[in-house]
């Protein structure tokens, strides 16, 4: 009898029980309505600030420093400021509603500690970015917006080159992964892709979520694998080995490559159509700064926010593309279809595995779990002596 695609694909998700499908859905649709509310609310910041002359107060407490360190302290300044005006909605959207839908068991004092180390960690890193294309704007002129591609090209880098080393370790605690079954299987892996085997590490992913994760991050010799804590605890050795082919389909595909490639050209159009409207908007928030002053950095973020928010279907369709690429990395270097099926299922809990297209498009920055599943199942009635 010849192998049912469908009928497997369905099985497979049908397996998680309507209760279960139901929750999913309804916690993929209140996570994309959240996009547009966090959009509103970072909007409504805004207005606070330019209604409060908050910045214009700093400036002038700075009057006698660099221009590029008034772009810096500034830029850095609202981050920090805005990001605790907007802690509420943070606290409901990334944990409370977490909580609630049982993705996470963090306490809320953990989730706060982190949560000020990720605030100092972003006000930093964001000032100096923002002081960078602010030194632009006021050396470059009119042509500004074309820099800001290298300038976001040479942090994506940089950070991939030191967050594995010493922003990931203030979140998590990374240990070698113990030996055993596990650890050789990874080891095979890690050899065919050329990754180091003694940078193969099992993380504490348990401390900010449930979902069962693992990835490859860094570049050249800081690249490295780290399995989440949940997934050796609740995922087969199976399931493991197919989940962790993905991660590493990434790497050796050179995604990240595509992500900053795609980063410095979103920052350049960005930038460019944020040029073109900054007036308009900072007149309607009743703003009347200058694009290169830093205090009217409220006004340029909400712009490059809103532009960001109408470009997610183009960026998710970028994903979503390599995504079915390190399915396929998976599926020929560790052929086991079933397995990648049963961890997939595993992710529907928390995302919606039959979306409609349209909603596909628009929010999805993974092909929905059917279709992977589906895709799964292709291979295995194509490859039916592969399966282990």
């Amino acid at each position: 009898m010849a192998f049912d695609v469908q009928l497997a694909t369905d099985t497979y998700i049908n397996s998680l029980g309507a209760e279960a499908l139901a929750k999913a859905a309804a916690y993929t649709t209140g996570s994309q309505w959240m996009l547009l509310w966090g959009l509103l609310i970072s909007a409504f910041t805004t207005w606070i600030f330019v209604k409060l002359h908050i910045l214009e107060r700093i400036d002038a407490k700075l009057n006698h420093r660099s221009l590029w360190l008034k772009s810096f302290l500034i830029s850095g300044a609202f981050i920090f400021l805005s990001s605790l005006l907007m802690l509420p909605w943070s606290i409901y959207q990334d944990w409370w509603r977490e909580t609630a839908y049982n993705k996470t068991s963090q306490p809320l004092a953990d989730f706060l500690s982190q949560g000020s180390i990720s605030l100092l960690i972003s006000s930093v890193l964001g000032g100096l970015f923002l002081s960078g294309i602010y030194f632009f704007m006021r050396r470059i002129g009119q042509y500004w917006w074309l820099w800001s591609g290298g300038l976001a090209a040479a942090f994506i880098t940089a950070m991939m080159l030191l967050g594995p080393v010493f922003i990931e370790p203030l979140f998590n605690k990374y240990t070698p992964l113990p030996a055993g079954e596990v650890r050789e299987a990874i080891e095979v892996l890690a050899k065919q892709a050329n990754i180091n085997p003694d940078r193969i590490f099992v993380y504490d992913g348990s401390r900010q979520s449930n979902r069962f994760t693992a990835n490859v991050s860094g570049i050249g010799s800081s690249a490295r694998i780290a399995i989440s804590d949940v997934a050796l605890k609740s995922a087969s050795l199976d399931e493991v080995k197919a989940v962790t082919g993905h991660e590493i389909g990434h790497y050796v595909s050179g995604h990240v490559w595509n992500l900053v490639a795609t980063a410095s050209v979103l920052s350049m159009l960005f930038f460019y159509f944020t040029d073109l409207v900054f007036f308009k908007v900072a007149q309607v928030i009743g703003s009347t700064t200058d694009i290169s002053d830093p205090t009217g950095i409220p006004v340029l973020l909400l712009c490059v926010s809103f532009l960001s928010f109408l470009a997610q279907p183009a960026i998710n369709n970028v994903v979503r593309q390599g995504e079915i690429e390190a399915d396929q990395y998976s599926y020929q270097t560790v052929n086991l279809p079933d397995a990648m099926a049963t961890a997939l299922v595993k992710t529907a809990e928390y995302r919606d595995p039959r979306p409609n297209a349209l909603q596909e498009f628009i929010f999805y920055s993974h092909p929905s779990v059917e279709k992977r599943v589906r895709a799964a199942m292709e291979w295995k009635a194509a490859h039916p002596s592969t399966e282990k």
